[in-house]
Parts: structure tokens; sequence; C-alpha cells
């Protein structure tokens, strides 16, 4: 089973070698056929700290590294100015 991969911008980098990650996501609802657009925050891991809030990133999923992060980083789209 291929491994998982979002992309979303970076909300904060506060932790150490943490970053959260927000996630928006468009669905259509099954009955009424609205698009409904839902948003979601990951924890990641950053082993690098190479990056800042406001990145666009990409992130993989991966084996828990601790109770909440179960997300690493895979690179970075596009940099904050």
């Amino acid at each position: 089973m291929p491994k998982k991969e979002k992309t979303g911008l970076i909300v904060s980098t506060k932790m150490d070698k943490t970053i959260v990650v927000e996630v928006s996501e468009h669905k259509s609802h099954p009955k009424y056929k609205k698009i409904i657009s839902t948003t979601k925050k990951y924890k990641a891991h950053n082993e690098t700290l190479e990056c800042q809030e406001g990145d666009e990133v990409k992130i993989v999923e991966s084996k828990p590294i601790s109770k909440t992060k179960l997300w690493q980083l895979a690179e970075i789209i596009k940099k904050a100015t």
C-alpha cells in the first residue's frame, strides 16, 4: 500500500523538530452535491529545521514518531517571502 501524501501550509514551528501543517481539502457532499471545504492540522517531523511559517510543504505518512506525530516532511514546495 503506498504512503499517503498531503500538501499544506505551515502554521507553527515552535516545537523542536516538529511543524504543524494545515491541509485544506474540498469534498462533495454525498446527497446534496455541494462542495465543502475542510481544514485539518497535522503534526509532522522536521529533522533539518529549514522550514518557516507560511511555507507550502508536502508531508508523507510514516511510522509513529510520537503520540501525535504520524507524518514526516517530504519537501518544501514554496518558500514564504
